[in-house]
């Protein structure tokens, strides 16, 4: 099986080189990395740090947005399987090897995580909280609130073919929109491991944190689309304590060490002793 990874990336070069890490650790190796660089800051020394890996950038002269920059990405993707990954995200080791035996009996399959605050020093990200992210699979419960997470997940490249690509008119949805989307004519299943370690701060910038007006208004093309009826747009750590999501919780394998990971973007002598306590 040849698998592409795809990533998109904005001006989080050294989140990105921990990802690059990540990967190159993996007891299966992709055959592509595909590099989405949307008008940001310079990357190109990544791919020469990680020789080893069979990186290609492809530069975007105007900030296109992350779902137009990973549609662009799946095209030029040339493997038979794709794997889905945010810049500031990491996979743990073993993961692509046990996704990829898991798509032997399925079409699409995605992954449990560990959602995960980090605090930055020296350009290096050090946790300071983690919390399981795993939710048993269930389409109706998918219609309510998505449990998907788009990295680390795998695919089989014809869903593409069948469904087309991910659309930019949810923007914020665009991954649940595909989730909801390939249930209806495809095979998914989960792999109740959390081996995706998925950046999340309620007080930082990450997309999935925010709620605004244009937000809730995604959302509302969302369930007008897959006639979800009217959902709310809730802070995502208060819908996870609703009694709904509880019910829904589901057990799942911890393989992460909880350690910082020291991407080759980071000289040795930079590399510091962290007391979160201080």
């Amino acid at each position: 099986m040849k698998i592409s990874i795809v990533i998109t990336t904005f001006n989080r070069k050294y989140a990105l080189a921990e990802l690059l890490e990540s990967i190159r650790y993996q007891t299966v190796l992709p055959y592509e990395i595909i590099i989405v660089n949307d008008c940001g800051e310079s990357i190109e020394d990544l791919a020469e740090i990680y020789s080893d890996l069979p990186i290609t950038i492809y530069n975007l002269v105007e900030n296109m947005k992350h779902v137009h920059a990973r549609n662009i990405g799946i095209k030029r993707a040339a493997g038979d399987a794709i794997m889905l990954c945010d810049d500031d995200d990491y996979l743990t080791k073993g993961h692509i090897e046990r996704m990829a035996n898991a798509l032997h009996d399925a079409d699409f399959v995605y992954s449990d995580a560990e959602i995960v605050d980090f605090m930055e020093k020296e350009n290096i990200r050090f946790p300071v909280s983690r919390r399981l992210f795993a939710y048993e699979f269930d389409l109706k419960g998918m219609r309510e609130f998505s449990t998907y997470v788009p990295s680390g997940s795998l695919y089989r490249r014809e869903i593409h073919e069948e469904i087309g690509l991910f659309d930019p008119e949810v923007h914020n949805y665009w991954d649940w929109d595909f989730f909801l989307r390939v249930a209806e004519k495809f095979v998914i299943k989960r792999v109740p491991v959390a081996s995706v370690i998925y950046a999340f701060s309620e007080a930082g910038n990450n997309q999935s944190a925010q709620l605004n007006t244009r937000r809730e208004g995604f959302l509302k093309k969302l369930c007008k689309k897959h006639q979800l009826g009217i959902l709310p747009a809730k802070n995502f750590f208060v819908l996870l304590a609703e009694p709904k999501m509880k019910l829904r919780e589901a057990k799942s394998e911890i393989v992460w060490d909880g350690e910082p990971l020291f991407s080759k973007l980071v000289k040795a002598g930079e590399r510091i002793e962290f007391n979160l306590t201080k």
